[in-house]
């Protein structure tokens, strides 16, 4: 007999157990544990052992034939993951979205927890990101894992809680050291290990880190009456989140400054720090290709205000992009953003 390749397709698809072929119909067959695992960002092991201890599995399952996750049962899982990532017992959440499934299946009207994929609250449809496991981020603060996971799945609404309930816990710094930033770097290294892959969570978490700090930075503070702190990127410097987590920082102080953001070009800044006459100056450099101390030392010699009384700004180079370049007489370079935090208020 001879079998068209139609029919192999078929058959092959229906024992394909992974992320990929038909399995990503959603919508007709459901999603495979190995790539409902993917789209939470955790492993199929974790998605296995939650059915197994507490039945949290696919709500119809045919004899014979893999699981297969409908987008329902995804929801019940992201539910899950959310509670998880809150610190919630993984027995106490699993009673908790159950207890909301039975509810949704007798009023045929999901509760917000158990939204659909793709709406308001949702993890959004398609693909999971790169990959067949959570960003590894080490030994860190629940906050940070919960995030990463929150992250990998594109649950914006999780991201959005989990980055303000730590910044109104934690402050500014402890936030953007012991969350965002081992969560922002555990995404780097998973972009750059898959190429394109993973930009999509990069981008996501990087937008919400920076909404957030803005969030802080132009928050209603009185001010000292001090000179402003004036925060800028070397010019051929896109990177600008770090300057951002100083911005917010410098607002919880209740110290003003005037952020410039990425790229700006040596006229600029000079023009600026001649206007503006701050007392600080803060330049940031991701990489050291980017980085120019002959701009750090004109930065460092301008003088401003009137005569007899003129006076230079602190200048602080900020970034890994400094560590291989020696500094002008005059500049600073702290190593972590309480020093520099600390450096700036005085």
């Amino acid at each position: 007999m001879v079998t068209s390749s139609t029919e192999h397709e078929a058959q092959a698809q229906a024992r394909d157990d992974g992320p990929h072929g038909a399995a990503d119909s959603v919508a007709d067959v459901g999603l495979a544990t190995g790539g409902v695992a993917q789209r939470l960002g955790v492993s199929p092991t974790t998605v296995r052992s939650w059915e197994r201890r507490y039945g949290i599995g696919p709500a119809h399952r045919q004899e014979g034939h893999h699981r297969r996750w409908s987008p329902q049962d995804i929801a019940v899982l992201e539910a899950m993951c959310r509670l998880t990532a809150r610190g919630v017992p993984p027995g106490e959440a699993a009673r908790a979205v159950l207890a909301e499934r039975a509810a949704a299946s007798r009023d045929g009207s999901p509760p917000p927890a158990l939204r659909r994929p793709g709406t308001a609250g949702g993890a959004g449809g398609g693909r999971a990101p790169g990959g067949s496991r959570a960003l590894r981020v080490g030994t860190v603060r629940p906050e940070c894992r919960g995030l990463s996971r929150a992250a990998v799945r594109l649950d914006a609404p999780e991201v959005v809680r989990i980055l303000r309930e730590t910044v109104e816990a934690l402050g500014v710094i402890d936030a953007w050291t012991e969350v965002m930033m081992p969560a922002l770097r555990a995404v780097g290294r998973k972009w750059a290990a898959d190429g394109e892959q993973y930009v999509e969570v990069e981008h996501l978490l990087s937008w919400h880190v920076s909404s957030a700090l803005r969030g802080v930075a132009v928050g209603p503070v009185t001010v000292r009456p001090v000179r402003p702190v004036l925060l800028a990127a070397m010019p051929a410097e896109q990177h600008t989140l770090a300057l951002e987590a100083t911005a917010a920082a410098l607002t919880e102080r209740a110290l003003p400054f005037r952020m410039l953001g990425a790229a700006v070009p040596p006229r600029a800044l000079l023009d600026a720090v001649r206007r503006i006459g701050p007392g600080a100056v803060m330049i940031w450099s991701q990489d050291h290709r980017t980085a120019d101390p002959e701009l750090v030392g004109q930065v460092s010699g301008s003088l401003w205000g009137p005569h007899g009384s003129r006076s230079r700004a602190l200048v602080v180079t900020a970034g890994p992009g400094w560590a291989r370049t020696r500094l002008p007489a005059g500049a600073v370079s702290p190593r972590t953003l309480t020093a520099a935090v600390d450096l700036l208020a005085r």
